[in-house]
């Protein structure tokens, strides 16, 4: 049975193939080479994808990225398919889907909602609970940095804190676009935002939200 994770990594593979590799991005200063340089990067070189999170492996990172970006586009397409080496841990089911679901979910929203044509795309009820599950559980990590107090909201009124704090906004939308305006993509998601005028001005602006 296929998987969000595996569905989501074709359903990028496909976006990136499609738009080819000058195509532009939600990543700032990112086009789709670039982005297909990271995803592959991140599966294939772990020693270099640390610096995403330890900025001493930052020069590591940016070596690897400009190598991998450096390969036919088509190149990273087919590793972008065929996934993680054979004994890479993204192998393992549970791990693949824990890491991935959102990863690939995120860069293929990238992509789509960086053209001017794009168009909302509808998920189903279960994928949803699945992304808002994987939320509850991150929101803290995401929303560390946010400038105000940051309550997410489903329409049905479930609830994560993402940061204590006053004054405080609540950010109310599906989970897959509370998931992207967590994720530091508040201009792209489509949410509503209630609070004080100024907090979400500021919660709008900062580029302190996600990783």
């Amino acid at each position: 049975m296929s998987t969000f994770a595996k569905r989501e990594r074709l359903l990028l593979a496909d976006l990136l193939e499609a738009e080819g590799p000058e195509a532009p991005t939600l990543c700032e200063g990112w086009t789709t080479r670039d982005l297909a340089a990271h995803v592959v990067v991140r599966e294939r070189r772990p020693d270099a994808a640390a610096g995403i999170l330890i900025k001493q492996l930052a020069p590591r990172l940016d070596k690897a990225m400009e190598e991998f970006a450096a390969k036919p586009y088509e190149e990273l397409i087919q590793l972008i398919r065929t996934g993680p080496p054979r004994f890479s841990p993204f192998q393992l089911k549970q791990i693949d889907e824990a890491s991935n679901t959102i990863e690939f979910y995120v860069h293929t929203e990238d992509v789509r909602r960086a053209q001017p044509d794009w168009t909302p795309r509808e998920l189903d009820p279960v994928f949803q609970d699945a992304l808002w599950s994987r939320l509850e559980r991150s929101a803290r990590l995401m929303g560390r940095g946010a400038p105000t107090g940051l309550v997410l909201r489903r329409p049905d009124g479930q609830t994560a804190v993402a940061h204590k704090g006053t004054p405080v906004v609540t950010v109310t939308g599906e989970p897959s676009e509370l998931l992207l305006f967590s994720y530091g993509r508040q201009s792209a998601a489509k949410v509503e935002l209630d609070g004080d005028e100024d907090a979400i001005a500021k919660l709008h602006e900062t580029k302190q939200l996600g990783i």
